[in-house]
């Protein structure tokens, strides 16, 4: 009887603190997210063959690794006239992405008021990109397995991947 009334004590009362404290890409989408930029999955982005992907994380993040023909716009640092000079056609279906999606869907709505129809911002990006394994590439067009999580903290998304911050 004891050792069941510890046990619903421990899932009532412990079980709540000890998920809630662990970060998840989902949670902290919900968290710092809108959903103003339509999410694309790595499932789908895999299919993708005309896609112009726009890693909106800054470059040393994008020398560490960054997924393969991704142009590197920062988030500081974005300057949208940058884009604008490069994309011309506001209807080209770009794919911005960051570490898990939240500096991404930012740049997303920029893109967005500046004209830009189809933007999509992949979800849990470039953590969930890795986790799923699938290449990323250092500054030297290197296959690598090294991703930059920032801190400890950030670096629980990781799951596949050599952890740099």
């Amino acid at each position: 009887m004891i050792k069941k009334l510890i046990l619903l004590l421990y899932l009532f009362l412990l079980a709540p603190i000890y998920s809630s404290a662990q970060p998840t890409i989902k949670k902290l989408l919900k968290k710092h997210n809108k959903q103003s930029v339509t999410y694309i999955s790595v499932d789908s982005l895999l299919t993708k063959q005309n896609a112009i992907l726009l890693d909106t994380r800054e470059e040393k993040e994008y020398n560490v690794s960054h997924i393969k023909n991704a142009i590197c716009v920062g988030y500081d640092f974005f300057d949208i006239n940058k884009v604008t000079s490069k994309i011309k056609n506001k209807d080209t279906e770009i794919i911005v992405y960051c570490s898990i999606g939240i500096r991404s869907e930012d740049v997303g709505e920029k893109l967005a008021a500046a004209g830009y129809t189809n933007i999509k911002n992949l979800y849990g990006g470039i953590f969930e990109w890795k986790n799923k394994n699938n290449p990323v590439y250092s500054k030297d067009s290197l296959e690598t397995n090294k991703i930059h999580t920032h801190s400890k903290y950030w670096s629980k998304l990781v799951t596949n991947a050599e952890k740099i911050y």
